[in-house]
């Protein structure tokens, strides 16, 4: 194989147009050679701006094209499963947008799958990789504020009101995998279950849903071993909140309302001793983590390194999630 892999991309999400598909066309070792949507016009002007060599008629017909390497997926959440497979079976990496699925059955047949195939597969969790949230894991790991005894985490964003007066949106539709917890409550989920280095043991939660089922309102609480607890929020009806704070018996770590998504301005967070106030503020150069995530995957696929991000972490996240969705649900402790 040669020393950049070529990329297929199904579908013109947002997430694809705005963030990975620039990002793998920056990346030094792989290339976006193939395109393919459900409107061939709308990927034709897209191509273009982005010196895209191929479009395709339909998604079937670049997973038949040899000439590519791996797959991005950034269809709605109810159709990773369905494309991820499609794409396995055509011998294509896949890169496939969070959330990984839509429960973790679907999660675990795509990682039994890939594992089988011998192929690699990942969920895009683009902030694992920015230097900021790497820097904080090894201070949390290396015991800087000691034991970790609470995370909290928040994903919240207002969605329009005539959006949500609709309710069309696939964010709003059920049997499109839609939901707050599901779109930006993975992140929360998946930075408590990092910065804990285990898996809770039960989890509790309440939700505001929306008229057509989903929720669009939930905050939830996650019960870890030796004291760990963690709380999460996810919303479409709530002010910005993009944050995360870790706490432990000597200290805590808090960030600004950037933690998932800080673009590429300089990345600032504050860390405090346990009986301060006021912390001591960090702050590092700018990072494209969608650029981080992009080179990591090709790597990764030429076998210069281990996939860092495994789809059995995200089999684990998924886990929760379910138990999430259940907890509000019944309201009922459930126990993982």
């Amino acid at each position: 194989m040669a020393e950049r892999i070529k990329w297929g991309v199904l579908g013109n999400a947002e997430i694809a147009r705005v963030c990975v598909i620039p990002a793998m066309q920056k990346s030094s070792n792989g290339m976006v050679y193939g395109l393919a949507t459900r409107s061939p016009e709308n990927a034709r002007q897209l191509a273009a701006e982005n010196n895209i060599s191929r479009v395709y008629q339909g998604y079937d017909d670049l997973l038949a094209d040899p000439e590519i390497d791996a797959v991005y997926i950034p269809l709605p959440n109810h159709l990773h499963r369905t494309w991820t497979l499609k794409a396995l079976e055509a011998n294509k990496h896949v890169l496939c947008e969070k959330p990984f699925a839509c429960n973790a059955t679907e999660a675990t047949e795509m990682a039994n799958v890939a594992s089988a195939a011998g192929l690699l597969l990942m969920e895009a969790m683009m902030y694992r990789f920015h230097p900021r949230n790497q820097i904080i894991k090894y201070m949390v790991t290396s015991g800087k504020i000691g034991a970790v005894t609470l995370v909290r985490s928040s994903f919240c964003y207002p969605m329009d009101e005539e959006i949500l007066t609709r309710g069309n949106n696939a964010r709003l539709q059920g049997e499109t995998g839609g939901g707050a917890l599901l779109d930006v409550g993975c992140y929360c989920v998946s930075v408590a279950r990092w910065f804990m280095g285990t898996e809770p043991a039960a989890v509790q939660a309440q939700a505001v849903y929306h008229a057509n089922g989903v929720d669009m309102h939930l905050v939830g609480s996650l019960r870890f071993a030796e004291n760990g607890l963690a709380t999460i929020e996810a919303s479409f009806i709530s002010a910005l909140q993009q944050t995360y704070s870790v706490l432990g018996s000597e200290g805590a770590i808090e960030l600004p309302h950037d933690a998932f998504i800080p673009w590429e301005r300089e990345a600032v967070f504050t860390v405090r001793g346990k009986d301060q106030e006021v912390g001591q503020k960090q702050v590092m150069p700018g990072a494209d983590e969608y650029l981080l995530m992009v080179e990591h995957f090709a790597d990764a696929v030429l076998g210069k390194e281990r996939l860092a991000f495994t789809p059995e972490e995200s089999v684990r996240n998924m886990r929760v999630l379910d138990g999430l969705a259940e907890a509000a649900r019944t309201g009922q402790t459930v126990r993982l």
